[in-house]
């Protein structure tokens, strides 16, 4: 049970009654979308926290210069095209007639703007300008990009980067983003303005977000909504029930114990599919004194042998079929199918051995284990503090006793961005679905710049960096495909990180809202319909 649970039932009255209140009024041809979610969206900032249904909800307001479409292949958005006037310049040319939503025009001004808010100490998206060195306006409708080095996959990685407005944000003195991780606030927390085909029009933390149609959106209407109300509930039995009451229209993630029941319900369907993220245990093996442990004066997670021992104590196998209740494939490498860079030979898992497990802590001077402290979210990823409490009490049988703290994501993302963990839960998918972005983000060391900004445990290995820079100027598919195999192998022999398994994606709704699941989980309202 998650700690918000014994509140819910009170707290989802008020929340339907917000709702109910809002349908009220009549609008002719009105459709509006209720949709909920486990979590909030923590701010309205694009550039204030790298976090997937954060940057999913914010990219139906602002728009990047490249993105993804239906088929989720890369397509030109307020960029029409792009091409290399130099191994390292990309230059961009910028849609032209596009206005922010306020009404000031779109221009590259703005996207140099962008460039160096996204660049600020407090930005949490730094990784997806980092190769860019340089930004250059051409005229008002062109940019250059200069890269220290060459990097081909340049527009792949942008396809995440959300662009805002220079004046507005210059007006509401919100020129560089807030720092999550210090529970900071400015104007564009709040409030938005972006050129995309929605507009904030109010905004209750924790309670309910609403967008509208931008009447003045640039590109074509495929949908027919008039109005969207997100509204988050933690728990899963009342999500569920407010979906099958018809007070929602469509619920992420579908509870896997209700998946078959939501089946077999003629007003409902539910949607699946294979999801591009890796859940990962992430481990401390920068200090030199393990947090909450009892172990003084000593980190036993900075010994391989301890953190193969916590690896092989995982029985994964009975995390995917009791816990995850079959929708997850177990993960050798931090790397999912249909990233570039996935490798099904090295996607193989250590065998599950307890045995072995308490071999390898006594060899590590840990005969009697240890204890150390876990952290987990409860509102962010399909059944995540289930997955926490069965690995705790597999660990803890082998002779490492784990305590659980089970936390909302916004309490949790502070604590594990802040470093102040032990071992922690996270998954990743890469921002430019290519492999170097993982290795670059979670696997590097840290340095300024963004380089290993997620680089949550203090991993260091400088062979995994100089191949990770190898990779990132390679142009050749097969030399790349190799390098990344490499520079994988070489991690998994480190386990800096234990991987677990990619997540199935499981969304519910109505039978008739028509829409599109992309493998990012992202939800992209622009191509929704409601019959």
């Amino acid at each position: 049970m998650t700690p918000e649970a014994p509140h819910r039932p009170r707290l989802l009255s008020r929340l339907l009654a917000a709702v109910a209140l809002a349908t009220l009024i009549p609008v002719a041809g009105a459709a509006t979308l209720r949709f909920a979610d486990q979590g909030d969206v923590i701010s309205m900032d694009p550039h204030s926290l790298q976090e997937s249904f954060q940057l999913s909800f914010l990219a139906n307001v602002y728009e990047p210069l490249v993105g993804r479409g239906r088929g989720f292949a890369i397509e030109p958005v307020l960029a029409t095209r792009w091409e290399q006037t130099s191994p390292t310049t990309w230059r961009f040319h910028l849609r032209r007639g596009v206005g922010f939503q306020d009404g000031t025009p779109f221009t590259a001004d703005d996207v140099i703007f962008t460039y160096q808010r996204t660049r600020a100490e407090s930005s949490d998206t730094k990784l997806y300008v980092a190769p860019i060195t340089e930004m250059r306006k051409v005229d008002d409708a062109t940019v250059d990009m200069v890269t220290q080095q060459p990097f081909p996959i340049l527009p792949d990685l942008l396809a995440g980067w959300l662009i805002m407005s220079k004046s507005w944000s210059e007006k509401h003195q919100s020129q560089v983003p807030t720092d999550v991780r210090k529970g900071k606030e400015n104007y564009a927390s709040q409030n938005a303005n972006g050129t995309g085909p929605f507009m904030l029009r109010s905004r209750q933390a924790g309670v309910r977000t609403v967008l509208v149609p931008n009447d003045k959106w640039w590109g074509k209407k495929e949908h027919n909504l008039t109005e969207v109300i997100f509204t988050p509930i933690a728990n899963d039995a009342t999500r569920v029930a407010a979906l099958i009451s018809g007070e929602v229209d469509l619920i992420d993630p579908v509870p896997l114990q209700d998946i078959k029941r939501l089946q077999s319900d003629p007003k409902l369907k539910v949607l699946q599919g294979p999801e591009l993220r890796t859940m990962y245990l992430g481990l401390d093996v920068g200090r030199d004194e393990l947090l909450f442990s009892n172990i003084k004066g000593k980190n036993p997670l900075k010994d391989v042998r301890v953190r193969r021992a916590l690896y092989q104590a995982i029985d994964i196998e009975s995390i995917r079929s009791k816990v995850m209740r079959g929708a997850a494939t177990p993960a050798g490498i931090p790397v999912a199918p249909g990233v570039r860079g996935y490798d099904a030979e090295l996607d193989r898992r250590l065998p599950y051995d307890p045995a072995a497990a308490r071999q390898l802590l006594t060899e590590a001077g840990y005969p009697n284990g240890f204890e150390i402290g876990m952290n987990c979210p409860t509102d962010r990823y399909v059944n995540d503090a289930e997955i926490c409490q069965a690995i705790a009490a597999m660990w803890t049988k082998v002779g490492v006793k784990t305590k659980l703290d089970a936390e909302t994501k916004a309490i949790y993302l502070r604590k594990a961005l802040q470093r102040e963990t032990s071992v922690f839960l996270l998954g990743w998918q890469p921002a430019s679905n290519d492999a170097h972005n993982t290795l670059w983000a979670l696997l590097n060391t840290t340095v300024a710049g963004g380089q290993g900004r997620f680089n949550l445990g203090g991993y260091s290995n400088p062979k995994v960096d100089e191949l990770t820079r190898q990779i990132g100027v390679e142009a050749d598919p097969v030399k790349r495909q190799a390098l990344m195999k490499t520079a994988l192998g070489l991690v998994m022999a480190d386990l800096p990180l234990l991987p677990l398994h990619n997540q199935h994606l499981a969304w519910a709704a109505k039978r008739n809202l028509e829409l599109v699941q992309p493998p990012d989980n992202s939800f992209p309202l622009r191509y929704f319909v409601l019959r």
